[in-house]
């Protein structure tokens, strides 16, 4: 019996690349909206884009889930209140 996550949203940090990506796609898969956040920066923490975040919206759209792209730093209770 496959674990799902139907009707759940499953924001994921790191999205655009290695294991978030990975997680990112395996929620898909599993019936849940992914917000695929990563900020696109080096890692070193300099520059930022979003071409990665969205080439993962793109793949999980291009199987058939939901998905949307967030950069935003999650790392306070204040990014949760924009």
């Amino acid at each position: 019996m496959a674990i799902r996550f139907d009707d759940k949203v499953a924001i994921v940090t790191g999205a655009g690349g290695g294991l978030g990506k990975q997680h990112a796609l395996e929620f898909a898969r599993r019936g849940a909206k992914v917000v695929v956040n990563d900020l696109g920066g080096a890692v070193d923490g300099s520059g930022g884009a979003s071409d990665a975040a969205n080439a993962v919206v793109e793949e999980i759209k291009a199987e058939g889930g939901e998905a949307s792209q967030m950069a935003l730093a999650l790392q306070t209770k204040r990014a949760f209140q924009k």
